[in-house]
This record gives C-alpha cells, sequence and structure tokens, in this order.
C-alpha cells in the first residue's frame, strides 16, 4: 500500500465537513466521468437538499484528461479530487484513499459508483442512500438489469460462492456500484488490505467483511447496467477476485462452518425489469484460451481436483467439447478451496482455475443461447442452489462432523449463551 501522505489532491472550495459522500473511483474515464459526476449532483440536490454533500473523484493519476473532466463538470454539489501517485493503480487504492477522506470529513453515509457507467440517474443515489439514512442499514448493493454474459465472474464464482459459504443470497456482491455507512466505512479501514484488496478485489473485500461483521445489508433495484464490458480486464480481475476471497473466507472458517440455511435480504427501490445491454461476446477467444490454459496448467489440476473430477475434464479437453455443468463446476471450486488450503500451491491454483472457469463460461454460454434474459438469470440461480446442495462435498473434505461443530460452537459465545440460533451443517 502506497503511503497515504503521498496523495494527490485538490479541494478548490476547501470542504472540512461534508454528511453525504458520492466517490467515483476511475482510471482513465475521461470521456464518461463528468456525466456520472453530473447525475450524483442532480441526486444529491434533489432528493438530500438538507444535507452538506461532496463528490469526490478518486483517481490512479490518469493522463487521459480524467482529472480535467471531472472538474469541469457542472454540478451544484462542491467537488474534491484524489489521486493515488503516479505509477500506483488498482481500485482499491482508489477506496483505501475515499473511505480515509470519508473519516476526515466526518462523513456519516457513502455512495460509490463506478466512473465507467452510463446508466446512472439521479434515482440511483436516492435508492442508494434512503436505506442508511431512514432504516439504518449499512451496506447495500445493487440489483440490476445485466446482459447474461456480463458479470461471469460474479454469476459463476461470487454470487453461488457467498451463497453456500456465507448462506445470503446477494445478486451483485461484486457489483461495483455500493452505498455504505461510516460505521462500514471505519470497519473496513481496520481490516487487512493484501495486494489483491488494492487492486480488484476491493468489492469482494467489502461484501464478504460486511457479511462476517454481521452488518446489516439489504439490496436495491436500479433498472439496467450500462457501462464498459469487463472482458478486456478479466484475466487480472479474476486473480484478483479469488485470491482475496479464497483468503478471506479461510481466515473465517468457523463463519461458514455454521451458516447453511440460505437467507434472502430486503430488496428496496426499482422492480422493474429493463431490457439489457447488448454484449458482443467472444466464444471462439473464450475456448481457445480455455483449451490452452488447460493444457498448461493440467499437472497442477490433476493434484489438486479429485480423481473423478479430473478424469471428466481431462475427457472433454481433449475432445475439445468442454461442457462444465452447474454440479461439475461446484465440486472443481470446492476441490480447488480446498487444495489452496491444503496445499503450498497457491497462486498457481488461482491460475489455473481460470482455465476451467472459461470452460464453464462457455458452456452457460451454449446452454442459454436461445433462452431470454428472464429465462438465463433463472439459471444462474440454479446454479447457486446447486452449490448450497453440493457445500457437504466440501466440508466432507474437511472431515466435519456433529462433535467439530459442537467445538466451534463452544468457542463462540453469542453461539453458546444461545442468544443467537444458526442451523449447523453436517454431513
Amino acid at each position: 500500500m502506497f503511503n497515504n501522505n503521498n496523495r494527490i489532491e485538490i479541494n478548490d472550495k476547501n470542504i472540512k465537513k461534508a454528511d453525504l459522500v458520492v466517490g467515483i473511483p476511475s482510471y482513465k474515464e475521461a470521456g464518461n466521468i463528468a456525466f456520472v459526476a453530473e447525475q450524483a449532483s442532480l441526486g444529491l440536490k434533489k432528493y438530500f437538499p438538507k444535507y452538506k454533500s461532496v463528490i469526490i473523484n478518486v483517481d490512479n493519476n490518469s493522463l487521459d484528461g480524467t482529472k480535467e473532466a471531472f472538474l469541469g463538470a457542472r454540478t451544484k454539489v462542491p467537488k474534491i479530487y484524489i489521486s493515488t501517485p503516479p505509477k500506483t493503480t488498482g481500485k482499491g487504492n482508489n477506496f483505501y484513499n475515499l473511505l480515509n477522506e470519508v473519516r476526515a470529513l466526518n462523513g456519516k453515509a457513502i455512495v460509490v459508483i463506478d466512473a465507467d457507467i452510463k446508466s446512472v440517474t439521479p434515482e440511483w443515489i436516492q435508492s442508494f442512500l434512503n436505506p442508511i439514512l431512514e432504516k439504518k442499514y449499512d451496506f447495500i448493493t445493487p440489483m440490476y438489469t445485466r446482459h447474461e454474459y456480463d458479470g461471469t465472474i460474479t454469476n459463476n464464482v461470487c454470487y453461488p460462492m457467498v451463497a453456500s459459504f456465507l448462506g445470503i443470497n446477494i445478486r451483485q456482491p461484486i457489483g461495483g456500484d455500493f452505498a455504505f455507512s461510516r460505521k462500514l466505512s471505519d470497519h473496513l479501514l481496520e481490516q487487512k488490505w493484501s495486494p489483491g484488496v488494492l487492486h480488484y478485489g476491493i468489492d469482494i473485500f467489502m461484501t464478504l467483511h460486511t457479511i462476517i461483521g454481521e452488518f446489516k445489508m439489504c439490496q436495491v433495484g436500479l433498472g439496467e447496467k450500462v457501462h464498459k464490458p469487463s472482458a478486456p480486464k478479466l484475466g487480472p480481475m479474476f486473480t484478483q477476485v479469488i485470491e482475496t476471497a479464497f483468503d478471506i473466507l479461510l481466515s473465517n472458517k468457523e463463519k461458514w462452518i455454521i451458516e447453511s440455511r440460505l437467507k434472502d435480504l430486503p430488496i428496496y427501490g426499482k422492480d422493474k425489469v429493463d431490457k439489457p445491454q447488448d454484449l458482443p461476446i467472444s466464444y471462439k477467444g473464450m475456448k481457445e484460451a480455455s483449451l490452452y490454459e488447460f493444457s498448461t496448467n493440467k499437472e497442477v489440476l490433476r493434484r489438486a481436483l479429485s480423481s473423478r473430477v479430473y478424469r471428466r475434464l481431462e475427457h472433454m479437453y481433449d475432445k475439445e467439447n468442454i461442457k462444465i455443468n452447474a454440479d461439475l463446476w461446484s465440486k472443481i471450486i470446492y476441490d480447488i478451496f480446498y487444495a489452496y488450503d491444503t496445499t503450498d500451491m497457491g497462486p498457481e491454483l488461482v491460475e489455473a482455475l481460470k482455465s476451467l472457469y472459461f470452460g464453464r463460461s462457455l458452456t452457460f454460454i451454449k446452454d442459454t443461447m436461445d433462452m431470454t434474459y428472464e429465462q438465463s438469470e433463472e439459471e444462474i440461480k440454479k446454479q447457486v442452489e446447486i452449490f448450497v446442495k453440493n457445500k457437504n462435498y466440501l466440508l466432507v473434505k474437511y472431515k466435519i462432523t456433529p462433535s467439530v461443530i459442537d467445538t466451534i460452537v463452544q468457542r463462540i459465545p453469542i453461539l453458546k449463551n444461545g442468544t443467537k440460533t444458526r442451523r449447523l451443517i453436517t454431513h
């Protein structure tokens, strides 16, 4: 992590205090950031006129004119520009700057909107802030209409993993756009910020620590999400997100050994389903990448996966007929997770998993090609159910028995004293 004292700041209005903060993390977003700032300003002025507000661009020293575009945006709400030092990139570094600035301004509630969002409206600001200000929620995640092939890390990894490990049905755990309370903001600053968290691991970091810390959560419907496609960033994003998720979950085993029953979160805001953004898909390129990555990482996968799972994969990749269904995919994730915990392969495993993630994405595309958006969404939800159902596949590896669970419960006073009950997992 860089020295926070080396950041670059422009605060022309000399803002010292703000109740409401809208943060816009960016890297080379000169073409759209003014639009996001202007929509945020309209929302703050229309729906929260009695509060002191500020809009903060937390940037990675972009050289494409992002700073100038942001500061030149036509807003009635004052703006602050903050940047990491030259050559220091990473969305998580931007969040670190934002959370520290919120603390300095004594902010009460924070909204974060990605700088590439083209569908943001003033009503997004209202939808995000109302649950914090009126209902005392700490973390608000978005529910969008997204193209079924957009957000493949969300759909195939983060959504089912959060549901199966922690028992929370949260549709967009790494959506990029969030709102959170000052209490949660301070809590996040106190956690360990690994190198992956300082980059694309920041979103899953926030979501997992919110759940593990037992903060009050809800979701808000926002309509359609229109933004830059994530495909060009998928390689490093996948690695940073998965390593962050695995590390946090392994540091909190007592949470996912105990949690079981899937809990739905309250949903506020817009409930209308809009037509999703069109999205070009390179099926051929994804298949070539999956085949190449599998051949490169065969030995790592052979060591990490159960023999039955590996044989199935080896056969389909030898035939170049990739079909990784949800049941097989859940077992792959659980095998890799267990190996990540119990072997010294570490980062090699995450890189090897990437080939199978591409394979799962290919299978989903092939299976849903002729489906409507709503039908594809149902398939994504069914995958979550399969992950939850197959969780015992993982627990058996850890030899989790009722006596082991009893030992864990005795170590957790809130469970031992009966002040909060949870369904315990056995096999």
